[in-house]
């Protein structure tokens, strides 16, 4: 085991509890703040369980804390009023604050990863060509699963959720947020997915197909 991949994953543990807890301190709101970050929150401990089972490549670790730090920086500002995001808009003379737009980004980038490596490490699917279509669909899915989140929230909390929608006036933000998903997922598998290959286990074991009984 290299030293980056032992000193890694606690640093990066650290910055992000370090950061969920600062983002809890006075956020813009406690209701938006919990909903965005609830991913972090049980993800953390997720990681953390299933660590000695199934240890997560460097890669992953890495993409799952920018994706974490998203999530936080959005739920302590809300994703409609992040500074960056304003300063982006401002200089590029946009109608909206983009933080939104990065943040559906990265839920097609990050997850496409994730669920790549379990697939390849759990299931007969490593080298298969069917390996980045089932990932895509993965990743989309859980875009769909958020967004009716979402739905729901606006439902339960009428315009108290309005913060955590995020939507600042566009009809079309349910559906730019599920194809900034897609383009997010298709660009990981694009750029990342031989990077990732080096760092998998060479041993991986691949689940022979169960046997057709034949009459």
């Amino acid at each position: 085991m290299t030293r980056a991949r032992t000193l890694v994953p606690p640093v990066l543990l650290g910055l992000v509890v370090g950061a969920l807890v600062l983002s809890g301190i006075r956020p813009h709101d406690r209701l938006t703040w919990l909903l965005e970050t609830v991913w972090v929150i049980v993800g953390v401990p997720v990681v953390l369980l299933v660590w000695r089972r199934f240890p997560l490549s460097t890669l992953l670790c890495c993409l799952l804390a920018v994706h974490a730090l998203i999530l936080i920086i959005g739920g302590h500002w809300t994703y409609a009023r992040v500074p960056l995001g304003d300063w982006v808009r401002d200089a590029l003379d946009l109608s909206r604050n983009p933080y939104d737009r990065l943040g559906h980004f990265v839920q097609g980038f990050v997850p496409a990863i994730l669920v790549r490596e379990i697939l390849v490490r759990r299931s007969p699917l490593r080298g298969s060509r069917w390996l980045a279509p089932l990932v895509v669909c993965a990743c989309l899915a859980f875009s769909a699963i958020f967004e009716m989140i979402e739905w729901w929230s606006s439902v339960a909390g009428g315009s108290a959720a309005d913060d955590f929608l995020g939507t600042q006036g566009d009809v079309w933000d349910t559906q730019w947020d599920m194809f900034l998903a897609l383009v997010g997922a298709v660009t990981s598998l694009l750029l990342l997915s031989r990077w990732h290959d080096r760092q998998l286990p060479v041993g991986t074991p691949v689940r022979p197909a169960p046997a057709v009984p034949v009459p």
